[in-house]
């Protein structure tokens, strides 16, 4: 099958280079998946790089990737989950790097796989899982929402944004961090936009006219004005600053979890969360959406297309 391979650790994103590899083997317990479309992440070039090398096992040549959606192929023993012909979505990612979801095919423990929602296309299904994950898990540890204030740093991005929609979901009122460019966007998706820079909790008290109740991060360095905004007893977390711990909140690593995955698809088959893709490209062209990824003025979701 064709898939597109790196052979050793490199920020150089012309390195990755589209190969003939061998066909996935379907263990017990997995799937055989045929993609038809998977997410960029920027967790994709970072591993690339090998900054995740301390943490994480490789297995070289490493096929990219940890979002996929496609139809199920063929199933390996003990997966009465799901049958040859249904269309499915997952966060693929593995204990080992190497057998991701840039190829034709990819093999996926059915313990990470849930049914794609009708109301997705494939690109937006096979962008949402990580993202969309990360977002889910976030809010929920942020805890009760109800009529609650909820700032949210990085609100217009792939995760932001996401995040903005299953915490209005919940009955929170959302002030999202962003430029100027997507406050349309923002408020397209129900919150209250706000620039993000100096100043900001400023501006954050002025429009509450007071701390807010919760803080979810995933800009990274937004730590003080975390702290200065943030009700005394209120709660945050962050996906992009690890010494959140460290200031009373909580670090964010989200893992692989088809029942959770099921409950991103329940929330979009009801209309409550939308994913925006911003281009899909082809398996040659990988390379250009790592560099859009890594540019960080994307809005919306870049999936690979096979």
């Amino acid at each position: 099958m064709r898939a597109v391979v790196y052979d050793r650790f490199t920020k150089d994103f012309d390195d990755l280079q589209l190969r003939e590899v061998p066909e996935p083997k379907v263990a017990p317990g997995s799937v055989l998946i045929e993609v038809k479309a998977a997410g960029v992440n920027p967790v994709d070039w970072k591993v690339m790089a090998g900054y995740l090398d301390a943490i994480l096992p490789t297995q070289f040549p490493v096929i990219p990737g940890w979002d996929v959606a496609g139809v199920v192929i063929a199933t390996g023993a003990d997966t009465p989950e799901f049958q040859v012909g249904d269309e499915v979505m997952a966060y693929a990612r593995k204990d080992v790097v190497g057998a991701g979801t840039f190829a034709e095919r990819v093999a996926v423990p059915v313990q990470a796989v849930a049914r794609k929602p009708a109301s997705l296309t494939w690109e937006q299904a096979g962008g949402l899982p990580l993202a969309g994950g990360t977002a889910l898990r976030c809010i929920d540890a942020l805890g009760e929402l109800h009529a609650r204030t909820v700032l949210i740093h990085g609100a217009s991005g792939g995760v932001g944004s996401l995040a903005v929609q299953i915490a209005i979901a919940r009955g929170a009122r959302v002030i999202g961090t962003a430029s100027e460019r997507n406050h349309d966007y923002l408020r397209g998706l129900g919150a209250h936009p706000i620039t993000y820079g100096e100043g900001l909790a400023d501006r954050v008290r002025a429009l509450v006219d007071g701390p807010v109740d919760a803080v979810a991060d995933f800009a990274g360095g937004m730590m003080r004005d975390t702290i200065d905004v943030l009700e005394p007893d209120g709660v945050h977390v962050s996906v992009a600053d690890s010494s959140a711990a460290a200031h009373g909140g909580r670090y964010i690593w989200v893992r692989p979890d088809g029942a959770e995955t099921a409950r991103l698809a329940s929330l979009a088959d009801e209309g409550r969360l939308h994913v925006e893709v911003a281009e899909a490209f082809p398996l040659d062209r990988v390379a250009d959406a790592f560099r859009a990824s890594a540019s960080g003025h994307t809005r919306g979701k870049l999936v690979i297309v096979p």
